[in-house]
């Protein structure tokens, strides 16, 4: 059986928001209690609406935010403290995709010497054999040494963000946090980037978490799939068989947005109304107020991740309570 490469138990990250000069401080529940593990050379995709925790939880399994609760453990080692040797060796063999790649990029060095960093910082090779491993991370991302030679500010989009990936790649991880790497190309840009990945990912055998709020990405790219709504887990489980029989109402109503290549949708379910304030958070499951199942319990009881079944995790009264009934999708 496949071991867990990345470890996730009972993580949380509560921030502390002042509203104006004299406001006063509320807590902010970014993440709340979420537990996962990714098996070595699967991809998890996390998927969710803008402000549901997504991109905290990556940057807290890469050690890059300390919980408030919880742990995170990376091959059987839990993640170690910021700037000591130990996270340094660690960060060697995990490394993040950012959504912006001209952000995440210096303009003013060639980005040749970008790729090249990595093996300065963690002194990896000789300086021959640091240019032979950016000629070759180049050509990993389908980019020739010209492209090397050039500013981050002369290449397109598309370009830059392969790039950030070669980048990733130089020291040799073994996973990669992915953090809406394709959201700001365009359509025809993105499914390049994402079968990009894919075939680095069978090569190399990366393990992957990748985070996204488009299903049709999140589909294309991950093996398993974990659904947040402010801040927790609402459904896990097997790629296929959620998107086939999707049960959270919550769930239910992204894969209507989202129908499968060749097949029309004509059951579109159209949520109501907006997120909650995550300062504000609705008393029991955090969606009822969206919800068009919702039931009395809905309001006061906070619904667990259950297991439905050997292949899916569901919270959700309606689905894993004594009076669950599978709500397949439409």
């Amino acid at each position: 059986m496949t071991a867990a490469l990345v470890e996730v138990q009972g993580i949380s990250r509560t921030y502390r928001m002042r509203s104006g000069l004299f406001g006063r401080p509320t807590s902010v529940h970014a993440v709340d209690g979420l537990s996962f593990s990714i098996l070595k050379g699967e991809t998890l995709g996390i998927v969710g609406e803008s402000g549901s925790g997504k991109s905290t939880t990556g940057r807290m399994v890469l050690g890059l935010e300390p919980p408030d609760q919880g742990h995170v453990r990376f091959d059987g080692a839990p993640i170690a403290p910021v700037g000591t040797a130990a996270w340094r060796a660690q960060r060697a063999r995990m490394q993040m995709i950012f959504q912006d790649p001209l952000g995440a990029l210096d303009r003013r060095l060639p980005v040749a010497a970008q790729i090249r960093e990595p093996l300065d910082i963690h002194d990896i090779g000789t300086k021959a054999e640091r240019d032979a491993r950016v000629h070759e991370l180049l050509q990993s991302v389908d980019l020739s040494d010209s492209h090397g030679r050039r500013y981050p500010g002369a290449l397109s989009g598309g370009q830059r963000q392969r790039i950030v990936l070669a980048r990733a790649l130089a020291t040799k991880p073994d996973f990669l946090v992915c953090d809406e790497p394709v959201s700001a190309l365009d359509v025809s840009i993105q499914a390049q980037v994402v079968n990009l990945l894919i075939d680095l990912q069978a090569r190399l055998g990366l393990t992957m978490l990748f985070i996204s709020h488009d299903l049709r990405v999140i589909r294309q790219i991950s093996s398993k799939v974990a659904v947040m709504y402010l801040g927790r887990i609402v459904e896990h489980g097997d790629a296929d068989d959620l998107f086939a029989r999707p049960q959270h109402p919550y769930t239910q109503a992204l894969v209507s947005a989202s129908p499968a290549p060749g097949r029309r949708s004509t059951n579109r379910i159209v949520l109501t109304g907006d997120p909650p304030n995550p300062a504000a958070r609705p008393s029991g499951c955090a969606f009822h107020p969206r919800c068009r199942h919702a039931i009395a319990r809905c309001a006061v009881e906070v619904p667990q991740l259950a297991a439905l079944d050997d292949r899916r995790q569901v919270a959700c009264h309606l689905v894993t309570g004594p009076q669950s009934q599978t709500q397949d999708a439409a």
